[in-house]
């Protein structure tokens, strides 16, 4: 069946195709705000879906207007799990220690089953997975805690997810054998790099054709 038959996800100020449900894709880049902006592009809820944001460098209000910027009201339709207190609105919940990648994994699941209960169509996203990876030493521990509360549940459902890594920061290991690990588990990967002030190129892989585009910030 092709994307067109069915119902797949628009995504925001990008000139890419509706990407079919299930997928998965790997946000990479060394500019934390280019990466920032593009990450909510994809993961800002229609008006017929829900969002599932986990921001380890975020408090929830600047997740929410995030959202707002990249689709109209999306907060309304969106819940926040931010590392960065204090809890900001009915939507936002915080993470009490981002080490804790098991009690972190439960409430992110949770989280999941929320929106599936009140949604049928979801987006998921966690910004930034590289600020997890900095804190836990594991990172064995990191692909698990990604395959069992953001892969797996896409395969489970009708939803898209988005995994941003800010390739800049020292995570306690090579970076790039870290991405080249991490691009196995996911469907399709996408690297913002940034060629101006309000301007990134995106190197495009596993959406349709393999490309690059140049987007505004």
């Amino acid at each position: 069946m092709s994307v067109s038959e069915t119902a797949a996800f628009e995504i925001s100020d990008l000139p890419l195709d509706p990407i079919e449900d299930g997928t998965s894709i790997l946000l990479t880049g060394d500019d934390a705000d280019a990466l920032e902006t593009v990450f909510y592009r994809f993961v800002s809820a229609r008006d017929d879906e829900r969002s599932l944001v986990l921001a380890t460098d975020a408090n929830g209000s600047a997740v929410n207007r995030a959202l707002d910027d990249a689709a109209d009201g999306a907060s309304e339709r969106s819940t926040v799990l931010t590392c960065e207190g204090p809890d900001a609105g009915s939507n936002v919940t915080t993470v009490g220690d981002i080490t804790d990648l098991t009690g972190l994994g439960m409430q992110f699941s949770s989280l999941v089953a929320e929106s599936e209960s009140q949604a049928p169509r979801f987006r998921a996203g966690i910004l930034l997975c590289s600020s997890i990876c900095r804190e836990i030493e594991d990172t064995r521990s990191v692909f698990r805690f990604l395959n069992s509360n953001l892969l797996s549940p896409l395969r489970r459902n009708e939803a898209v997810g988005v995994c941003a890594l800010d390739t800049s920061v020292e995570v306690g290991t090579d970076t790039g054998s870290l991405v080249a690990g991490m691009k196995t588990s996911f469907a399709a990967s996408v690297e913002v790099e940034r060629t101006g002030p309000d301007s990134a190129t995106l190197h495009v892989s596993g959406l349709g054709d393999d490309r690059s585009i140049d987007v505004s910030l």
